[in-house]
């Protein structure tokens, strides 16, 4: 379960932030991730709570969302999301290329916002 070492360093982060604006008591974290990040959303909060445990951070509120996947036809440019499950087959639906497309969302993992006191 690779989401304990992303909790981990999610956790650093949140640190390093609550040390730059002096605050020391975490409330809530909201992390948001891309469709292709592999993150199991239920698995990174039983982590985030595994590990906050028994320290300051214990109690507060880690929400996650996921960013869908956007792709950018080769051809003509027009960004567009492919139906669910159906990223490696996807034609433009505006041209209707079907190859070469560039990834324009959905590999992000990072922490959108921290509250604190």
């Amino acid at each position: 379960m690779h989401e304990m070492s992303v909790v981990t360093s999610l956790l650093s982060i949140v640190c390093e932030e609550m040390a730059k604006h002096d605050v020391h008591r975490l409330l809530l974290v909201r992390v948001r991730y891309g469709a292709l990040a592999n993150i199991v959303p239920e698995a990174l909060s039983f982590a985030f709570e595994a590990l906050t445990a028994g320290t300051d951070f214990e109690g507060a509120v880690l929400e996650t969302e996921e960013i869908p996947i956007t792709l950018k036809c080769s051809q003509c440019g027009h960004i567009f999301s492919p139906p669910k499950g159906e990223h490696f087959f996807a034609p433009c639906p505006s041209c209707g290329e079907e190859f070469g497309h560039g990834m324009e969302t959905g590999r992000e993992l990072y922490v959108q916002h921290i509250e604190a006191e």
